[in-house]
């Protein structure tokens, strides 16, 4: 199993701006330092708790001091913004990254910033699907371009000068175009199926109950096999809020109660999936359990893993056990309310957790 890392990324409102973007910088540095294999970042414009506005803007500002580590957008919020610009922006920071770039893509589930685009109450998913087919068009085709859509044009016809270069989006560093992902959140979600077709690989959501994340694969093999494909295990994903520290008293402190991030981060996103997106069903096993029983509290406890080394290499692999297998487990990056532990946990993660994992795995494959 392969360790990765996957940034919201989500503050108190009210910290330094800069000072939490140089957080977030330094949690991938970290991370491309400590082996992690790649990291993904997220986007928001119209949240002052979700601070990066452009995935690709802070990745790029990472490209030359990252090693080894693979970096993604998770994601770009397709219909927010023109298919063109997606197509420039996503080669140059491919080639940027000399291959090292993983392309992760959404319709975007902040209503705030569908609103501030101008997409709010039209068909998003539409959307989604008309700019990615435009911008992998784009890519395989030769200007001049002559794309057509419901919601968006592409074309370089009454001004393309071909000896010159005018008229031409550059392409990718990789062939046919970098790879691509998209988040799953939906149980038995039907759009990992379509993804599957596409030959789009899945990350399942943090913020899901392992009953949910456990629907997602069996979707994805039926998706490979509608296209005559395997699906390696290799190609699932599932991100998990984990907190790792050197004691149990700080593990249940900072990882489960009021004072840590994890509080914060499912206090923000339950006010905005369940008070706004009607999307409790997320948080539930039992849909007959009451959105008012959705608290911080409750979720920390039913989906943050937190504990020392050992009880963490435990709860991920009963965890695993509920889900079935999965090939990387993506690490959810918190804000640092303090720093230190912050860093700690990412570092046990990395050098002591994983290997005991994966040695785990390797006795119960043996085993069976």
């Amino acid at each position: 199993m392969k360790l990765g890392m996957f940034m919201m990324p989500l503050h108190p409102p009210g910290r330094s701006y800069p000072e939490t973007l140089r957080e977030d910088r330094e949690a991938v540095l970290l991370a491309d330092r400590l082996g992690y294999e790649e990291a993904f970042v997220g986007e928001h414009v119209t949240d002052t708790a979700e601070t990066v506005t452009s995935s690709l803007m802070f990745l790029a500002s990472l490209a030359h001091e990252t090693k080894r580590i693979k970096l993604g957008s998770g994601t770009i919020n397709m219909p927010n913004s023109h298919p063109a610009a997606i197509a420039a922006q996503v080669a140059m920071i491919d080639n940027m990254l000399e291959g090292r770039f993983i392309m992760g893509i959404s319709p975007g589930g902040l209503m705030s910033d569908a609103e501030v685009f101008g997409n709010f109450g039209r068909d998003r998913n539409a959307m989604f699907v008309e700019c990615i087919d435009m911008v992998l068009k784009i890519w395989e085709s030769e200007p001049p371009y002559n794309l057509k859509g419901q919601f968006w044009e592409v074309t370089t016809e009454k001004t393309m000068i071909p000896e010159i270069g005018q008229g031409a989006i550059l392409k990718p560093f990789q062939k046919p175009h970098p790879p691509i992902v998209g988040t799953v959140v939906a149980p038995f979600s039907k759009g990992v199926t379509a993804m599957a077709e596409r030959g789009w690989k899945p990350i399942s959501a943090n913020f899901l109950m392992p009953e949910w994340v456990k629907t997602h694969w069996p979707n994805y093999v039926q998706g490979r096999k509608n296209i005559g494909k395997e699906a390696p295990i290799e190609d699932w994903r599932v991100a998990k809020s984990i907190f790792v520290a050197d004691d149990e008293a700080t593990a249940k402190r900072y990882g489960h109660g009021p004072e840590g991030p994890y509080h914060f981060y499912f206090k923000q996103l339950v006010r905005k999936l369940v008070g706004f997106g009607n999307r409790g069903n997320l948080f539930k096993v039992d849909q007959s359990m009451p959105d008012a029983a959705i608290t911080p509290e409750y979720v920390t406890e039913n989906l943050v893993i937190a504990g020392t080394v050992n009880s963490v290499v435990d709860q991920i692999l009963a965890f695993q056990e509920k889900t079935g297998d999965f090939g990387t487990l993506v690490y959810a990056c918190h804000d640092w309310v303090d720093a230190k532990l912050g860093k700690r946990s990412m570092e046990l993660m990395a050098e002591k957790v994983m290997p005991a994992v994966n040695a785990a795995l390797e006795r119960r494959a043996k085993a069976a």
